[in-house]
């Protein structure tokens, strides 16, 4: 095809597994290590043993503008090292490796079991179950310890024995070390069957040749191969779509491959080492809230902080560019997407690493302040990388109030306009021009001037990951909810001491009993924080029924005078004559309106309540499956 910059060809399994060893075929040292355990193994020699495809891989010829510093494939001799490689494998490095260490290195495997455990391995093709088309083919395909000895019964009965050529010839196991040279070893197994009432067993040898062995000889794999013109952004996207080694490459994957040809190792700023914690260490202990297991910016993953440096650099282009005279198109677009990512030189990684990992940090403060404690309650963690990159760039400003007040409806305009649900790339872009702008008394940024929320979309927040859901919770936390039975307020202490989290004022089975639908009881107007001891004192009873639990208290709760208990429940919007006569459909409406009075607050925007209905209709939720994710992830 015209223009393609890349070609298909099948080449030999053989021919393939050599060039690895010999340091031809390297890998991007970008690559995870080889990882496949035992089970994968056998799997993809069985597909192998019966001519089986097992997928496509895909190489880059060297030399072109994605420099990568190579490394040879696990296992391979010291020799291939010295080796200037003349294409990387993009995808199929668990998959050679594989084959490389179970055929050719002529070593013990290090691999692990199903059950995570470290182990070597000898493998081997049981050669009657192989010829027996009765017998599932991975069966066939036996792995044993380093000494070639599997024992059973904690040690004390030997099961199989191929310590020994010997053995293995009388036990018909064909070691897979020789699978593309084994007249040496068919030598050995003739030898010792020697004889006419042996032919029998010498002819089931040659059909294993003729219908296993041979399909490793002949075994052609498809390399898809792109030449050295390919560019830095269609190998990202390569990665991201035909990658089947199972995790996907993220530009920082890429950016990290290019600085090490630099001499700089970009894995270690994240990951640390041994004596040095890492950036990722760093954020997830930093303002670490006291119960808390982990900081509220530990989501912050190595390519959100590559993107908010990429912020900073694309605009001092910008500005040199507009210094020179250019305008319009001639500009160049302040960026946090791949391409942007892939073109961060090293100098300017480290010009603006310290500065903005100080951003990140002053951004977990800011949330802190909002009463968004742990990651799940995030309500975008998009939303982070431009929060940090505007702090880091105004310093210590954003804490005089003020300014602190103008991020803050930023912030909350972004939440509930649902803003950072899509086209996150140019909204974070967007903000990180517009905002700092806007502190000093420029225009509105545009995520402030285009939110618009919808009354009666409280009426649909009902899922626990919606954004808006979140920002509900946290803005009541903000605004001085206290708890029904203990009067406090939800600061840090208390959010993870007592169990705080989000609980139907008026109960599940209360309104079940009603006859009322989930689609209304389950929405965030009939939601709010309470401690878990206080919800188990709420039960499934009416609101009368618990209020009046609450003011009498119990073996181990005090009793509540009735005139603060009122108190607590209008700090959480709660009318309190409405919910003690168990009106609830009263009370919706009222809640309704004090909440989007308070979101009003938030974003200094008047809420949509018109008519109009919004497009779409709403997804069905199933709340017993969310409650069990949600428990899976913040378990």
């Amino acid at each position: 095809m015209a223009g393609s910059t890349f070609k298909t060809n099948p080449f030999e399994l053989n021919k393939l597994l050599e060039e690895c060893a010999e340091g031809i075929i390297q890998l991007p040292d970008f690559q995870r290590s080889w990882v496949w355990d035992e089970d994968r193994i056998k799997s993809l020699i069985a597909s192998v043993s019966r001519a089986f495809p097992v997928g496509a891989l895909m190489s880059l010829e060297t030399g072109g503008p994605v420099n990568f510093k190579p490394r040879p494939i696990e296992g391979a001799p010291p020799e291939a090292k010295k080796t200037a490689p003349q294409s990387l494998l993009l995808d199929g490095q668990q998959r050679m490796t594989s084959l490389y260490q179970v055929t050719l290195r002529n070593k013990v495997v290090e691999t692990e079991t199903p059950k995570k455990k470290r182990v070597k391995r000898w493998f081997y093709i049981d050669i009657r179950k192989a010829l027996d088309p009765s017998v599932d083919r991975e069966e066939a395909i036996i792995g044993v310890p380093e000494d070639k000895i599997i024992r059973k019964d904690f040690g004390r009965t030997v099961e199989l024995d191929l310590s020994t050529p010997a053995a293995e010839f009388a036990l018909l196991m064909y070691p897979l070390t020789q699978v593309f040279d084994w007249d040496r070893w068919q030598d050995g197994f003739d030898a010792h069957w020697r004889g006419d009432q042996n032919e029998v067993v010498r002819e089931e040898f040659r059909a294993f040749k003729r219908q296993i062995l041979e399909n490793f000889k002949r075994y052609q794999v498809p390399v898809i191969a792109l030449d050295r013109s390919t560019s830095k952004e269609a190998v990202c996207v390569v990665f991201e779509k035909v990658n089947t080694g199972g995790k996907a490459l993220d530009a920082f994957e890429l950016v990290t491959a290019m600085y090490a040809a630099s001499g700089h190792e970009l894995r270690k700023d994240w990951y640390g080492d041994e004596q040095t914690p890492g950036r990722l260490q760093r954020f997830s202990e930093t303002l670490r809230a006291p119960g808390a297991t982990t900081s509220i910016i530990a989501g912050v993953s190595n390519t959100d902080f590559l993107q908010a440096i990429s912020l900073f650099y694309t605009r001092d282009c910008r500005r040199i560019a507009e210094a020179a005279g250019k305008q319009g198109r001639e500009l160049p677009a302040v960026s946090a997407n791949r391409q942007a990512l892939l073109n961060l030189p090293l100098a300017e990684y480290k010009k603006y690493e310290a500065q903005v990992e100080r951003g990140f940090i002053q951004a977990a403060k800011f949330l802190l302040m909002l009463h968004i404690y742990r990651i799940f309650d995030l309500p975008y963690q998009s939303q982070v990388v431009p929060l940090a990159a505007i702090l880091a760039d105004i310093g210590d400003s954003w804490e005089h109030d003020a300014t602190r007040a103008k991020i803050e409806r930023w912030y909350w305009n972004g939440v509930f306009g649902e803003l950072y649900g899509s086209a996150v790339e140019s909204r974070i872009a967007k903000d990180f021009l517009e905002v700092p702008v806007w502190l000093k008394g420029g225009p509105e940024p545009s995520t402030v001037s285009e939110t618009l929320f919808r009354a009666d979309r409280l009426k649909s927040m009902r899922m626990r990951l919606s954004a808006a859901y979140k920002g509900m919770n946290a803005l009541l936390m903000k605004v001085g909810a206290q708890d029904f039975r203990s009067g406090q307020k939800f600061d840090h202490t208390v959010f993870f001491g007592e169990n705080v989290d989000i609980h139907h004022i008026f109960p599940q089975d209360w309104c079940k009993k009603q006859g009322l639908k989930p689609k209304v009881y389950d929405s965030i107007i009939n939601k709010t924080p309470l401690s878990s001891r206080t919800n188990i004192i709420i039960g499934g009873v009416a609101p009368s029924e618990y209020l009046a639990k609450l003011e009498k208290g119990g073996r181990i709760t005090p009793p509540i005078d009735a005139r603060n208990l009122d108190r607590y429940l209008q700090t959480h919007l709660i009318d309190p004559v409405l919910l003690r006569a168990d009106r609830f459909d009263e009370f919706l409406a009222d809640r309704q309106r004090r909440l989007l009075s308070l979101i009003e607050q938030a974003t200094g925007k008047e809420a949509y309540s018109g008519t109009e209905a919004e497009e779409g209709e709403d997804v069905d939720v199933n709340e017993d499956n969310l409650e069990a994710e949600y428990t899976v992830a913040i378990g």
